[in-house]
């Protein structure tokens, strides 16, 4: 296969290894895992703060940017094994590790603790990210792999709507460490629902050894192969622009709007957007493309992102255009990162795991590091955030016209 050429978007299997909508689900529940992780801490981090005498409130912030560089860091290490020893083992072991750390996690004393439980969570949940997408591309590929992850979206999106009203709960009728115990017993739950009707996918024959120079190969193709390297960049900085809307959300409401009362609803609505345009996504890539649609939404977000920094500049920033503006955003990003994700494995197939690894590295790890930046600037106001946000949309826009050689809005 020529490498400078998105592959054949053939399905890999005449059918799913379970029924289609139970596949869906299963997958969606495993990727929302990670969100859980994440968005369920968001509420809870000014009662964590006072609990642990954490000093400044940006300091809080870590509780979320090292569990996003522990899965970063991690996934080069699960997509090997993954390729090695099989999806179902790798994945298995990783959610019971993650069920152990947030045990820790609501046990911990001290800040430092509790970071550290947060980075072991983050690398064993990591597996759910790399496996998961290893799984879909052991039986679908193309169009057909972004319907199916289009699917899963939206099912995985319910988590984000879902998490933080969960940990808003949690507060009025008990302790923020009683979140931890919550993410342990759902993961817990989901661990066994894999565990007994997933089979596993990877066939023995497709097994790759654990060598030194097996791996490099892998990882050479991963960062070479023009649409795998171009597309996991320009999802990289999108996903730093999230990172950074991630960090900032609770002092965004807490002190620039002075709604913590609104903080649940406010995030609920922008991540519904991503959902309905995952939904949307996964009507019309069929008929539309991968390109088409991923192209037009970038560009879309960039004018919204332009337009929500010249706002917030002039001083005219309000609730209102706020929750507007960055739930049209979301949707933007999520037909956009939804397909990009798609045509970086296109010639990947052969090394699903592996690649999904490298990719996976470079996104999370890259884009955590960008959304603590942004997150870190927080001065009070919505400018930096917008900033970051229109900078990662520009780059994002450079890097896929290269990798395209300038032939955007293609249908194919």
């Amino acid at each position: 296969m020529d490498a400078t050429q998105p592959g054949p978007e053939t399905r890999q299997h005449d059918t799913p290894p379970l029924g289609f909508r139970e596949f869906v689900a299963l997958i969606a529940a495993l990727m929302a895992l990670t969100a859980l992780g994440i968005d369920s801490m968001l509420p809870a981090l000014p009662a964590i703060g006072r609990s642990l005498d954490i000093v400044t409130d940006n300091e809080r912030q870590f509780v979320i940017t090292v569990f996003l560089i522990g899965f970063g860091v991690a996934q080069l290490v699960h997509g090997p094994l993954a390729d090695r020893y099989g999806r179902k083992p790798v994945l298995g072991a990783a959610l019971a590790a993650y069920v152990i750390a947030n045990v820790v996690a609501a046990y911990s004393g001290s800040f430092m603790l509790l970071l550290i439980a947060r980075f072991v969570g983050g690398t064993a949940i990591a597996a759910s990210r790399v496996v998961t997408i290893a799984l879909v591309r052991d039986c679908y590929s193309g169009r057909a792999m972004a319907r199916v992850m289009s699917l899963a979206f939206i099912v995985f999106m319910a988590a984000p709507v879902i998490a933080p009203t969960f940990g808003q709960g949690v507060l009025l009728v008990g302790s923020w460490r009683l979140i931890f115990w919550g993410i342990a017993a759902v993961s817990a739950a989901i661990l066994l629902w894999f565990w007994w009707r997933m089979p596993e996918t990877l066939h023995e024959e497709d097994r790759m050894p654990l060598s030194a120079g097996r791996l490099f190969d892998g990882f050479r193709l991963a960062i070479t192969d023009r649409w795998s390297i171009g597309y996991t960049l320009a999802s990289t900085a999108l996903l730093g622009g999230l990172y950074g809307y991630i960090n900032s959300i609770q002092q965004i409401l807490f002190d620039t709007f002075h709604r913590p009362d609104l903080l649940v609803i406010v995030f609920a609505v922008t991540a519904g957007t991503m959902a309905v345009a995952n939904l949307l996504n996964s009507r019309i890539v069929m008929r539309v493309g991968t390109r088409r649609i991923s192209h037009t939404a970038l560009t879309v977000l960039i004018l919204l992102a332009g337009t929500h920094l010249a706002i917030a500049w002039a001083g005219y920033e309000s609730l209102w255009s706020f929750a507007v503006l960055q739930a049209l955003m979301m949707g933007c990003f999520g037909l956009a990162t939804a397909n990009f994700g798609a045509m970086a494995m296109e010639n990947m197939g052969h090394i699903a795991g592996t690649a999904s690894s490298v990719q996976g590295f470079i996104t999370v790890t890259a884009g955590a590091l960008i959304g603590a930046l942004i997150g870190q600037s927080f001065d009070g106001t919505t400018v930096p955030l917008y900033l970051g946000f229109f900078t990662a949309g520009l780059v994002a826009l450079v890097i896929v016209a290269i990798v395209e050689r300038g032939r955007l809005f293609r249908p194919t």
